[in-house]
């Protein structure tokens, strides 16, 4: 297990409530985050009964759960179960001596043959129903639709205020990536986390810990591993929506990840794309942000504007080097392809998973002394600039409290990747401060911010001496605040 210690820390605390009453929980994420590892270890290490599900019949699920139940409780033979009712109450009954988790993984198969179930878990789990009462079963139910567990306990769901758990096992953020792959070089890192996030599956069951041997191996890592037909990673952007039994028009959501890609981030572009009304698309960018594939972000200083950006970074990164080029990846023309895509990898992938980057390294790990207060809310903004007829985009905008305020202007940043950043940027920031001073927002606390993966020139290393900029390099970004 790899820094899983908060995951493994709830679920253990679960397992072992010493309540007198059983009780549910609900854990969801994406497929191969070790959603499936932490469950089965929790069970194995408390002496629990695990049971995952696969897509069956109703019947067949019946029948394999009984038989599994009849192991784990060492009966004579398989237990059998004609309805969920009865084999939820058998669950109920391994706890009526001590606490005993019970993970039930992959629970929206078992839905989708027996759409009921979560209604029958809802009596099950009654108030003031007896064998609810009289057990200490720790029920889990674990699944990676984010769509479909979400709703379990949302709105009018069955389930709703059942649950005294629900844990999100979420992908390792950039610096756990870093070591969970051994990346020391903060620019390897960065690259290889634009390609495949913080996933871990991705570097054991997809790639064989293939490792890039340095920064010089990065371009050869490319071609044997996400563009190379041999490779697992390499069509599995294309299965990642699969995994959501709920997006019926497939077809549809790559199309709205290809606009995505084109650079089209608003509501209004990408339905132009895609040739719709911008109506046509408001359910499936809903969809994709309840799969957690696709994430809204609203403008700091616009807040009726908002921009969609993919989520998952192997998505992004299919549609914007792969999907185009698949026939010739299909035959095996890894390197030319790549030859020619390098440099659109680097200004539609790497630069815009860079500034996300930036925007994780101020909300999770910039000291509050970095900013003069503590960071709360960090996004991206337009400022307008009336006299020049144009706008300003803002990387990185940081809000938070100093004191007993909230919602403080804290800093605006700019982020590069393949840059050398110099005083021209700063003086840009400088402007841009300006112009919102003008139209009355305070700016007496900001603190101008850049954020680059190439460097900064000696006179902005001189401003930061004078206390007039905060600069943030690459290894800042992955081991400072």
């Amino acid at each position: 297990m790899f820094d899983r210690d908060w995951e493994w820390s709830e679920l253990t605390a679960f397992a072992a409530d010493p309540g007198p009453e059983a009780t549910l929980g609900v854990v969801s994420g994406r497929r191969r985050q070790g959603k499936s590892f932490l469950l089965d270890s929790l069970a194995r290490a408390a002496g629990g009964f695990y049971f995952c599900a696969y897509e069956a019949t109703e019947a067949e699920s019946l029948r394999r759960f009984g038989e599994e139940l009849g192991q784990y409780t060492g009966a004579a033979g398989a237990l059998r179960f004609d309805r969920w009712e009865q084999g939820v109450d058998a669950l109920l009954a391994l706890g009526r001596e001590r606490p005993v988790p019970v993970v039930i993984d992959e629970f929206p198969y078992l839905a989708r043959a027996t759409p009921s179930l979560p209604s029958i878990v809802q009596v099950a789990y009654g108030p003031r129903r007896p064998e609810r009462l009289e057990s200490r079963t720790r029920l889990l139910l674990c699944g990676s639709s984010l769509a479909f567990m979400g709703g379990l306990l949302s709105g009018t769901s069955p389930l709703r205020g059942r649950a005294s758990l629900e844990l999100i096992v979420q992908p390792l953020d950039f610096r756990q990536a870093a070591a969970f792959w051994g990346i020391d070089d903060p620019r390897l890192a960065l690259l290889v986390h634009s390609v495949v996030g913080g996933t871990p599956a991705y570097r054991r069951e997809f790639v064989r810990d293939d490792v890039p041997d340095g920064i010089d191996d990065f371009d050869a890592w490319v071609c044997r591993t996400a563009l190379s037909p041999r490779s697992p990673l390499y069509r599995e952007a294309r299965y990642l929506l699969a995994d959501e039994a709920d997006l019926r028009d497939r077809a549809l959501y790559h199309s709205v990840f290809g606009a995505l890609a084109a650079g089209n981030a608003t509501a209004g572009g990408i339905a132009g794309c895609l040739g719709r009304t911008a109506g046509d698309i408001t359910h499936p960018l809903t969809v994709l942000q309840d799969c957690g594939l696709v994430r809204r972000e609203v403008d700091a200083f616009r807040r009726n504007r908002s921009v969609y950006r993919i989520g998952e970074p192997l998505i992004a990164f299919d549609h914007v080097i792969s999907r185009t080029k698949l026939p010739l990846l299909d035959r095996g023309l890894a390197e030319p392809v790549w030859e020619s895509s390098r440099a659109r990898f680097r200004s539609a992938v790497v630069g815009p998973h860079f500034e996300q980057i930036c925007r994780e390294w101020v909300t999770h790990f910039a000291a509050p002394e970095t900013f003069g207060g503590m960071p709360i809310d960090v996004s991206y903004g337009t400022v307008a600039d009336p006299g020049a007829r144009t706008g300003h985009e803002v990387d990185v905008v940081v809000r938070g409290a100093v004191g007993q305020d909230n919602g403080v202007l804290l800093s605006l940043g700019e982020a590069k990747w393949d840059q050398v950043m110099g005083e021209g940027h700063l003086d840009r920031l400088r402007h841009i401060a300006a112009l919102l001073a003008a139209r009355g927002t305070d700016t007496s606390a900001v603190r101008l911010a850049c954020y680059s993966g190439a460097g900064f020139t000696d006179e902005l290393r001189k401003a930061e001496a004078r206390g007039e900029v905060v600069l943030v390099d690459l290894r800042r970004l992955y081991a400072g605040e």
